[in-house]
C-alpha cells in the first residue's frame, strides 16, 4: 500500500509539472507572437507629414482629401498612389521593399511619368522608419543621416 502511495504521489508530481511547463511555454508564444506581429504588411493613409530642420521638426502638415496618399505592403511588394486633385498629374509606384530594424528600403520598378523620371536615376528609395501596431512613419534622412522629411501613416488594414 505505501508504495501505491509513493508512486501516485510521484505520478501526480510528474503530471502536474508537465502541465506548469506547458503553461509556461503557452504565453512565452503568445508573447512571441505579439511582438513579431509588428508588420508593414497592410493598407496604409497618410496622415501628416513632418520638414525637420537640425533634427527638429519645424513644420507639420495635415493630409487633406485633395492629397490623398494610400501604401501596400505584402508580404515582399509595395504599391502607393497619389491623389492630388489640383493637378492632374498621376503619382505611383510599384515595387519590392525590405526592412531591418531601422531601415525601410523601397526598390521601385516602374511608377507613373513622373515617378519613373526619378526611378530611372536611382530605384531605391531609403528611409528610416518608427513602426508601432497601427502607425508608421518614414523618414528621408541625408547623406549623413540626418532627418530631413517624414511621412506619417495609419493602418487602413
Amino acid at each position: 500500500m505505501r508504495n501505491s502511495v509513493l508512486l501516485l504521489t510521484v505520478f501526480l508530481f510528474i503530471a502536474f509539472s508537465c502541465n506548469n511547463t506547458k503553461e509556461k511555454t503557452d504565453i512565452t508564444s503568445v508573447n512571441s507572437n505579439e511582438e513579431s506581429s509588428l508588420s508593414l504588411k497592410g493598407t496604409w493613409e497618410r496622415t501628416s507629414f513632418y520638414n525637420y530642420n537640425d533634427g527638429v521638426v519645424t513644420d507639420t502638415f495635415k493630409s487633406n482629401e485633395a492629397n490623398r496618399h494610400i501604401k501596400v505592403f505584402t508580404n515582399k511588394n509595395v504599391m502607393w498612389c497619389r491623389n492630388i486633385s489640383a493637378d492632374s498629374s498621376e503619382w505611383f509606384g510599384y515595387g519590392s521593399y525590405k526592412v531591418t530594424d531601422t531601415l525601410l528600403t523601397e526598390t521601385l520598378e516602374y511608377g507613373s511619368i513622373k515617378m519613373s523620371q526619378f526611378i530611372a536615376k536611382n530605384p531605391e528609395f531609403v528611409f528610416k522608419y518608427n513602426l508601432e501596431k497601427d502607425k508608421f512613419s518614414q523618414i528621408q534622412i541625408d547623406e549623413e543621416g540626418h532627418p530631413v522629411f517624414a511621412e506619417n501613416y495609419v493602418r487602413l488594414e
